[in-house]
């Protein structure tokens, strides 16, 4: 892939054969960030595990301190008292089988998370096809099939995320904005790799954090040294 004269000059700014320390990497990230938009930073973590096996896979949720710098949609399918909690709390979309044609027959996708009480998993099953390659389906895991819909509402709203492995063992998840500068950045990375941490499965052997990067929207990777992490 080619890259434009402006990405390869901030690429001169990253040294490709060294591992960093989170505080130097954090702030490098920021100076190599020179888009006209507030870019977005995101962390690429490579675990030592095999995610065809359902006991190494790493899945899960966590509150970032200081939010993504993102406003996020929510969705809640629910019945009854549920839909009251969960509108009180600040959902955006509240529903149920009314929302099912919208969502298969006219491609309504207008939300970034998806959170069902358990009685309404048979519904939101027949949208699998279409939400799941999207990975937009509730999950207990992610704490997003619960019939206390208003902390799952109010947790997402405050900086909740979902992270989990992709098809080459590596979960890519973003950590807030440029400008929420180092030390919110740096907050939100050690909660979420702690969290990512505390979910290495039994099964796993040998290295767990295999390699960390991190990246701004239109900027260079930079290598994090995994062993400075939990120091």
């Amino acid at each position: 892939m080619k890259r434009g004269k402006r990405y390869q000059e901030l690429a001169k700014l990253v040294d490709r054969t060294k591992a960093y320390e989170v505080k130097e990497a954090i702030d490098l990230v920021q100076e190599v960030a020179k888009a006209k938009f507030d870019e977005t930073v995101e962390a690429h973590i490579k675990l030592g595990v095999d995610s065809r096996h359902a006991d190494q896979q790493v899945r899960g949720a966590v509150v970032l301190p200081h939010g993504t710098g993102k406003a996020v949609r929510v969705l809640v399918f629910a019945k009854g008292d549920k839909q009251k909690e969960a509108e009180a709390a600040g959902a955006d979309f509240v529903g149920a089988e009314d929302l099912i044609p919208k969502i298969q027959n006219e491609g309504w996708l207008e939300f970034d998370v998806v959170v069902a009480t358990p009685d309404m998993m048979a519904v939101v099953g027949r949208l699998g096809r279409v939400l799941g390659p999207k990975g937009l389906m509730p999950n207990p895991k992610a704490g997003t099939v619960t019939m206390d819909v208003a902390k799952a509402v109010e947790d997402i709203k405050a900086g909740k995320i979902e992270y989990r492995l992709d098809k080459t063992n590596i979960i890519h998840v973003p950590i807030g904005k440029v400008s929420f500068g180092s030390e919110k950045l740096s907050d939100n990375f050690h909660t979420l790799m702690n969290a990512v941490i505390k979910a290495k499965p039994a099964a796993a052997k040998g290295q767990y954090l295999r390699s960390v990067a991190i990246t701004s929207t239109m900027g260079p990777g930079i290598k994090i040294n995994p062993a400075k992490i939990t120091e």
